[in-house]
C-alpha cells in the first residue's frame, strides 16, 4: 500500500519541524514549502492527501492559498496559525479548510486530527479543476446517482452532484455532509450526529465546524438550484428536502 503524502506550508521553521515530526511519525512521506507559490507548485506536483496551512506567509495570505488550492484538489486542509479571532477562523473554513488548529499546539492534537481526516474515505475521488474557490469531486468510472429531485443528483459514494447536467462545486468535507444527509433524508439529523458521522467517532466534534461547514453547503446548493434544500429543524438538527 502507498503511503499518504502531506505537504506542510509553514514558514517558521520550528513549528515546520514539528509538523513534520508529526506526520512522519503517521508514516507519511512530507514536503515542505514555506511561501505560497512554492506551495501551490509542490501540490501540484506531489498531489498531497493532507495539507497544514500556516495561515500568515511571507508571500500570500494562507486563506488566498487555500481557495487556489481547492481549484485542483481535494486533499484535506488543516489550517494552523497565531490568529485566534474567529472572524479568521470562519475565513479559512469557508474558502476550504477541514481543520483550524491555533497556535500553540499540541503534537498530540495535531496526531488526533491528522490521523481523523486520513480515516475518511477518499477513495476513487480525485479533482477537476473547477475554475472557481471549491473543488468538483467527480469519478473516475459511472454510477448510479441519487435523485434528489428538482433536477439535482448526487453520487452517493463520493458526493460528486450536479443540477441539471452541471457540476455543483463541493469542497471534500461538504461533499460527505451531503452524502450522510442524503443517506438519511427526508429524516433531520441532530447536530452532533452529523458531526460524529461525518468527522469520525473518535473525533472531537466541534458544533463550530459543522455549523460553518453545513452553512458553506447550504449556500452552495441554494446558489445552483435557486431555493434552499437544507433547513434547520428545532434549532439543533438539519434536514435535507428531497422532492418528487
Amino acid at each position: 500500500m502507498s503511503r499518504h503524502r502531506a505537504l506542510v506550508v509553514d514558514d517558521d521553521p520550528d513549528i515546520a519541524d514539528l509538523v513534520v515530526m508529526v506526520l512522519e511519525g503517521l508514516e507519511m512521506d512530507v514536503s515542505v514549502a514555506t511561501t505560497g507559490e512554492e506551495a501551490l507548485a509542490l501540490a501540484r506536483e506531489r498531489q498531497p492527501d493532507l495539507v497544514t496551512l500556516d495561515l500568515t506567509l511571507p508571500d500570500v495570505d494562507g486563506t488566498e492559498i487555500c481557495a487556489q488550492l481547492r481549484r485542483f484538489t481535494d486533499a484535506y486542509i488543516v489550517m494552523i496559525t497565531g490568529r485566534d479571532a474567529e472572524t479568521d477562523r470562519l475565513i479559512g473554513l469557508e474558502v476550504g479548510a477541514d481543520e483550524y488548529l491555533a497556535k500553540p499546539f499540541s503534537p498530540r492534537e495535531l496526531r488526533a486530527r491528522a490521523s481523523a481526516l486520513l480515516r475518511r474515505p477518499r477513495s476513487g475521488l480525485r479533482a477537476q479543476d473547477g475554475g472557481d474557490d471549491s473543488v468538483v469531486v467527480v469519478r473516475s468510472a459511472d454510477v448510479a446517482l441519487t435523485d434528489l429531485g428538482d433536477g439535482l443528483l448526487i453520487d452517493p459514494l463520493t458526493g460528486a452532484t450536479r443540477y441539471h447536467d452541471e457540476n455543483v462545486p463541493l469542497t471534500p468535507t461538504e461533499a460527505k455532509l451531503l452524502v450522510t444527509l442524503t443517506r438519511h433524508a427526508p429524516e433531520p439529523m441532530e447536530r452532533g450526529d452529523l458531526a460524529i458521522e461525518v468527522r469520525g467517532g473518535d473525533f472531537i466534534a466541534s458544533d463550530f465546524l459543522i455549523d460553518v461547514q453545513v452553512a458553506g453547503l447550504r449556500r452552495k446548493l441554494r446558489a445552483a438550484t435557486g431555493r434552499d434544500r437544507l433547513t434547520v429543524v428545532r434549532g439543533t438538527a438539519y434536514q435535507l428536502s428531497v422532492t418528487s
